[in-house]
């Protein structure tokens, strides 16, 4: 029936802390996350690569996200027996999932609307400052 909640969503709002809904927005917690799976939209890359097309990441920051992004399922790591060792990096389907998908969404509407979020920070801002 309209306005009746599936088992699955009385699950998660009862569990909100468990809810697979907290768990995709986790995704976009960490600043870099959605920056390097943007990087790598495109096609695989290698560390000094994915560094060169972000700018501004530290080597460590990278270390940090690619594990983040290995351990949620949403890039792989593809190593290749050369001289010198190479290591790929490349969205799973998953991760092609998320970016063609919610995060496309998500700069659509930064787009449409990211003056009007920008101009309603700024106001905030300006009406703190003048409190304080």
């Amino acid at each position: 029936m309209e306005g009746e909640m599936s088992d699955h969503e009385g699950h998660c709002y009862e569990l909100v802390a468990d809810c697979r809904l907290r768990a995709a927005i986790d995704l976009f917690a960490h600043t870099w996350d959605p920056v390097v799976l943007a990087a790598l939209r495109s096609r695989p890359r290698r560390r000094r690569e994915l560094r060169t097309a972000i700018g501004g990441i530290s080597d460590k920051v990278l270390t940090e996200t690619l594990h983040r992004l290995l351990a949620n399922g949403l890039v792989e790591r593809r190593a290749f027996a050369a001289a010198p060792p190479r290591v790929d990096y490349s969205l799973t389907d998953l991760g092609k999932s998320l970016v063609d998908g919610p995060m496309m969404a998500l700069g659509g509407w930064i787009i449409e609307h990211g003056d009007e979020l920008l101009d309603a920070q700024e106001r905030a801002a300006r009406t703190q400052s003048t409190r304080g």
